[in-house]
């Protein structure tokens, strides 16, 4: 199968000759996941060393370079990248860089996607109404000052609260954005995100919808962050808009969650406060000519990175396998595409590229979900896999 699109794959990695990258690839040969690394020019087999990318962060970050300096090269990493983008399921192609962790996300973390949530409710989803909502939603707030400005759960928050429930503009999501705690929920069944060149899915249903450029934390079994890798938490804001309560299947469908392409781990060369710095870019290149381009600056998030991991896990909710964590984006989908008013929603056949200076590029392409290969491996088919894989290795031992 052709690229369909005119991506460079060294674009992919960051160029960053020191960053420690690890992921997963398909291995025709083996017929399953290989957990990886990048060393140099090359992917590495990891699998004598950690069975899973889950059971790889169970070790010390100075233990996994040493496993990445010594393991066996496999494959030539451009080569991957472009079979990767090029979808062929022959070769050896990258999956999302995480198996067994939960895939959770934040949501209502910047001001600006906040307000959107906000007119998503109030026109009820219906993407015709969204500008004129737009305008009275903007013009109620600006009495209230610079929200960007306020710090979620304190006292200027609280205050902003009573002057917006006076004007009868309260909203559930103002509650997540300013409130003292923040949404997080789960965005994605284990195994199910789809990787670098993968589609990604829009449902028939759903007429009004976007991506959503985001930093994604992956943090381990102890709730500390281990590296960072980029992200899309597509979403359809018509569904949403109709109600919360459709929170899920507004956002856990098939291939709606893209991870990757690869998680660089913490270490002296990238440290958990690079990541809180890095300014992630959007682009959306549609098939009729349609250019969309956006920038999600981290460093604007109105919560740190801990009080969400903290909201994550802790005493109330632990995760033996460690989990991912979407950060949110600041990514607000005003643009008109087509129709004066409408704003900004997907076509298929739309390439999403979402990168970082430390981080790489991720992209996929938009097709319909109910056309998209159906998500086949779960933790069922991983676990055949490896105790296959196990046996294999048992019978040719001397």
């Amino acid at each position: 199968m052709s690229t369909p699109h005119p991506v460079d794959p060294a674009d992919a990695l960051p160029a960053d000759p020191r960053a420690l990258l690890v992921g997963r690839v398909h291995d025709p040969v083996t017929g399953g996941p290989v957990p990886v690394a990048v060393r140099g020019g090359e992917l590495v087999d990891l699998s004598g060393t950690a069975p899973t990318v889950a059971h790889l962060l169970r070790l010390p970050t100075p233990r996994v370079r040493e496993a990445v300096e010594d393991a066996p090269a496999r494959w030539d990493v451009r080569e991957v990248l472009a079979a990767s983008l090029g979808r062929d399921t022959a070769a050896v192609r990258l999956l999302a860089p995480v198996d067994l962790q939960v895939v959770k996300a934040c949501g209502v973390t910047f001001v600006d996607s906040m307000l959107e949530r906000v007119i998503e409710e109030r026109c009820a989803g219906d993407p015709d109404l969204a500008q004129g909502v737009r305008a009275q939603v903007l013009d109620a707030l600006g009495d209230v000052g610079d929200l960007s400005a306020v710090v979620p759960g304190s006292a200027q928050a609280a205050r902003v609260k009573e002057a917006l429930l006076a004007r009868g503009m309260w909203s559930q999501y103002l509650e997540v954005g300013l409130g003292p705690d923040p949404e997080v929920f789960t965005k994605a069944p284990v195994l199910s995100s789809v990787g670098y060149g993968e589609r990604v899915g829009i449902p028939a249903t759903s007429s009004w919808n976007n991506p959503e450029p985001e930093l994604v934390l992956v943090v381990d079994a102890e709730g500390v962050p281990r590296g960072a890798t980029l992200g899309n938490d597509v979403n359809l804001r018509d569904v949403e808009g109709r109600s919360a309560l459709l929170l899920g299947a507004a956002k856990d469908n098939t291939a709606s969650s893209a991870l990757g392409p690869f998680v660089r781990l913490f270490d002296d060369g990238f440290t958990l406060d690079d990541a809180r710095t890095e300014r992630i870019s959007l682009r959306v290149d549609g098939p009729e000519g349609y250019l969309l381009e956006a920038v999600n600056d981290v460093g604007r998030l109105s919560r740190s990175f801990e009080e969400l991991v903290a909201a994550t896990w802790g005493p109330h909710h632990q995760y033996p396998d460690g989990f991912v964590l979407h950060t949110g984006t600041l990514f607000a989908p005003v643009q008109d595409r087509g129709e004066h008013g409408r704003g900004f929603t997907h076509v298929h056949g739309d390439v999403v590229t979402i990168a970082g200076p430390h981080l790489g590029a991720l992209v996929n392409e938009v097709g319909p979900t109910e056309q998209l290969p159906p998500w086949e491996w779960g933790v069922g088919r991983l676990l055949d896999h490896l105790l296959d894989r196990a046996a294999q290795e048992a019978g040719r031992r001397p």
